[in-house]
Formats: C-alpha cells, sequence, structure tokens
C-alpha cells in the first residue's frame, strides 16, 4: 500500500497548533515499560513541557503510571490517543516491532515524534518513516541520547580537526554485556489478562511465545525485537558511525557477519555472540558482540578494556571509550588525554527546543541519521539470517590480510571456546558477503536475491506499515 501526504490528511486532521513562548509543549507517551519510565523523568524535568497523556496495552502498566502523572489522560489504543487534539507529540518507547507504525501514524496525526532506537524493526519500514517524516512536514528524532552529549564533538575536533593521534586505520566496535537466558517453556506463554494482546502484538506475526516473561524478553525474539545488535548495537555503532565516519558514510558499503545464540537453548533466536566487518570504503568498521561471561566469575569480553564502546586505532596511537567518558592513548599505552561526558542527558531537550522552532535542523539524531545508524545493525543481521556452517577461513578470507580482522574472529573463536563451543561444528552460522546500495536501498550483486527479502516483513492484517511515497 502506497500512503502520499494528501491521503494522510484524509486520515488525520490535527496539525500541531502554535505555541506561545510561555505555553508548555504537550506530550503523549506511547509504551510505558522501563524505558519509558526513565524517558518520562528527563522529559517531565523540563520546564516547557507537560505530560499530556499516557498509553499503554497493559492496563496494569497504565494504571500505575496514571498514579505518578495524575493529570494526564489514558488510553489504551494508541489510535485514539492520536485523536486528542491537546497532544502536540508523542514519546515512542514500545516494543520494536511497533515503533515505525506509531510514528507513521503520528505524522500522519499532526504529531511530532520521538522514538526509542532502534528506528525500525527492519530497513525498509525504517525508509517509510523518513518519508512520512518529510511527507508531513514532522519534526522526528530517534533517542541515541549519546549524539546529545558534547563528547563527541569534542572527541571529533581531537581526532579530525586537530588530528592529534595522527590518521584513523580503523575502530573497533564493542557490545560485551553479560545476559541470562530467557527460559524455554514446553507450552505456549499465556497472556496476562490485563494485556490486550492483539494490540501488543499489532504488526508482528501472531506466533506462540515459549519464553517466560512477555515483556522486555521480546527483544531476543525477531518476531518483536532485534536482539543484542538492535539493542545497545545501535548505540555503539553509532557512536563510531558519528565519532569516527562523522556520518560521511551513511550505508556501508559491503558487510561480512558470523553468529548465533550459543550456549543457553532458550527460547531466544537472536544470536548472543558474533562479530561483523563493514567496508566503508575508507575506514573499516568492525564489531564485536557477546552476552555471555568469558570464563569463571562472570567474567566478560572486552578490548582495550571496554565492554560497550568503541576502540579507535591510529597511526599515533588510540582512544578508548564509551558512554559518558574515555580517554586517548599514545603508541605504548600512556594515557596522554581522558573525556568525559554527560551521556546525552540533553537529548530529550534537544527534541522539545526543535519541535518549538519547528526546526529539523537542531536535531542531534534527526530521523534520517536514525535510519542511517539502524541500518548498520539491520544489514548485519541480515548477513547473519543468511548464515552457513561455520568456516574460519572463509570469515578471514571477508577481508584478507587485515590483521585487525583476523584477530577480532581469534579473539570470538576463543570466547566460544571457553563456553565449550566449536564454531564449525555448532549453530554458529557465517553469512555471505553483502554489497549494499545506498542510493537504491537495496543489496546488489552475488547474493541479493536472497538478502532483499530480509529487508522487510509481512505485516498483520490492520497493522501494514504503509509505503509513503
Amino acid at each position: 500500500m502506497q500512503c502520499s501526504a494528501a491521503a494522510g490528511a484524509a486520515l488525520w486532521v490535527n496539525p500541531l497548533h502554535a505555541k506561545g513562548i510561555n505555553e508548555k509543549l504537550n506530550l503523549a507517551f506511547i509504551g510505558l515499560g522501563g524505558r519509558a519510565n526513565e524517558l518520562l523523568g528527563q522529559f517531565s524535568q523540563l520546564a516547557n513541557t507537560r505530560v499530556a497523556a499516557l498509553c499503554d496495552v497493559d492496563e496494569e502498566r497504565l494504571a500505575a503510571m496514571a498514579k505518578r502523572f495524575p493529570g494526564a489522560n489514558t488510553y489504551g489504543d494508541l489510535r485514539k490517543l492520536l485523536d486528542d487534539p491537546q497532544v502536540d507529540a508523542v514519546v515512542i518507547a514500545t516494543c520494536n516491532h511497533w515503533h515505525v507504525l506509531a510514528a507513521i501514524w503520528a505524522c500522519q496525526a499532526g504529531k511530532d515524534v520521538y522514538v526509542e532506537k532502534p528506528l525500525g524493526h527492519n530497513h525498509w519500514e525504517g525508509q517509510q518513516l523518513v518519508n512520512a517524516a518529510r511527507s508531513w512536514d514532522r519534526i522526528v528524532q530517534m533517542g541515541t541520547q549519546q549524539r546529545s552529549d558534547p563528547l563527541q564533538a569534542d572527541l571529533k575536533n581531537f581526532l579530525h580537526s586537530k588530528n592529534e593521534l595522527g590518521a584513523i586505520q580503523y575502530v573497533q566496535v564493542c557490545r560485551f554485556g553479560k545476559r541470562e537466558p530467557i527460559g524455554k517453556r514446553s507450552t505456549p506463554l499465556a497472556t496476562p489478562k490485563s494485556i490486550n494482546y492483539n494490540l501488543w502484538l499489532g504488526p508482528a506475526t501472531d506466533l506462540p511465545i515459549y519464553r517466560e516473561k512477555l515483556h522486555y524478553d521480546w527483544h531476543w525474539d525477531r518476531n518483536t525485537g532485534n536482539g543484542e545488535m538492535g539493542n545497545w548495537g545501535v548505540h555503539v555503532l553509532d557512536d563510531a558511525v558519528n565519532v569516527v565516519l562523522r556520518d560521511r558514510c551513511p550505508f556501508p558499503k559491503r558487510i561480512a557477519a558470523a553468529g548465533g545464540r550459543m550456549v543457553w537453548n532458550d527460547a531466544g533466536n537472536t544470536p548472543n555472540v558474533g562479530f561483523a566487518i563493514y567496508d566503508t570504503g575508507s575506514i573499516p568498521v568492525l564489531f564485536g558482540l557477546s552476552n555471555l561471561a568469558d570464563g569463571p566469575k562472570s567474567k566478560e569480553l572486552s578490548f582495550a578494556g571496554v565492554g560497550s564502546g568503541y576502540v579507535i586505532h591510529c597511526d599515533g596511537g588510540y582512544y578508548a571509550g564509551g558512554r559518558g567518558g574515555g580517554a586517548a592513548y599514545d603508541q605504548q599505552g600512556k594515557r596522554i588525554r581522558k573525556f568525559k561526558g554527560d551521556s546525552g542527558k540533553a537529548h530529550q531537550g534537544n527534541f522539545v527546543e526543535a519541535v518549538l522552532s519547528h526546526d529539523r535542523g537542531k536535531l542531534n539524531t534527526e530521523v534520517e541519521i536514525g535510519h542511517q545508524s539502524t541500518a548498520w545493525c539491520n544489514l548485519a543481521d541480515v548477513a547473519m539470517q543468511l548464515g552457513h556452517a561455520y568456516n574460519h577461513e572463509q570469515a578471514v578470507v571477508a577481508r584478507a590480510n587485515f590483521e585487525p580482522w583476523s584477530s577480532l574472529i581469534d579473539r570470538i573463536e576463543k570466547h566460544l571456546a571457553t563456553n565449550g563451543i566449536d564454531p564449525a561444528n555448532s549453530n554458529f552460522q557465517l553469512g555471505p558477503l553483502l554489497e549494499f546500495d545506498g542510493g537504491q536501498q537495496k543489496f546488489v550483486g552475488e547474493h541479493a536475491a536472497k538478502a532483499n527479502p530480509l529487508l522487510r516483513r509481512e505485516y498483520r492484517k490492520g497493522f501494514e506499515v504503509p509505503e509513503v511515497a
């Protein structure tokens, strides 16, 4: 289905009314889980905002949050919320599979949008949200809050403008953080009576759920989530795309990846261990992921002391850091400068300022940037989904004669061995080398016919993400 701005206007007629300088922005929050709880705290502290409405398909969550914000209207169906003329903008913190459809509906309704990462559950729908923001002239920001941390501008100045460490050779991005299995039931999970399951499911396929709990662990089911790649991966990869590449390479040109869900034998189906390499045409980007311990006493993997963050290797030394801080070192490992940030605490205020001035140029993670950063996760996941039996030599060939790549492969293989796994005799899968054309927003080349169908999904009737012209 195609959807034009004119067609959308026929469905929703509810433009954002002009705000006076002393008026508050009326915000509605869609999805009231753990992340929404944090966002409500951050937005409600701003002097120029008001929590006007709350929405969740879980009656118990909705009732609990209504006690905290007694002046807010409450809704169990976001479509009814979007009819509320008092709502100026929405904050979307639903499950990933709802992000784009909820945001497009909000754009059609004349609401501006703050949407949590990842932008899209798949690559195609992310582009539809970019088109929707343009078609309905809406302000749309994605919640990769580190983009509002002054540290990133300071670090770009240090690395690029001042060239303090010399030419950048490559960046190693890391997401190493221990998690626990989500269980595996013998019978499908019964939905709590407090939840409108039809609305919870929304665009996703109606499949039985065999994990132990419905909330949060949807992250580890591809039907509703994007695994660790789309959870923490989008944060740390976005940092690299911003700080190292300065957004000059919106999409990787080629991607190779391997991964699998190892050890746990639970109901999840997203990788908990993996690695990838991105060919940018300039600075190579490497990515390593694991949710497993790396030996006794729950020790986690790290590179140069970084568990979740990135290590930028340069001719004259390296930078190692993550959310909120890091340090630059010379070639001998001596620290030459420390960097401290605030983890992006101004991100919500940045959105509000852009909305009140109706200037998307002020946004630190405007929807198109959000789509591009999310793509680095979704495209690598496509490569993993196309995987075949793991082979060490084939993995190395993806970027032959590049020692950092072979070292990353060796490190993940050793990590798997520590957990009793031989990758060549397990469900650890090696994907093909994929070529992506950013202009066409699709894969090209040898494996395109198999890869391109994985850029989008089938949607449940009544919850289809529209193709926006």
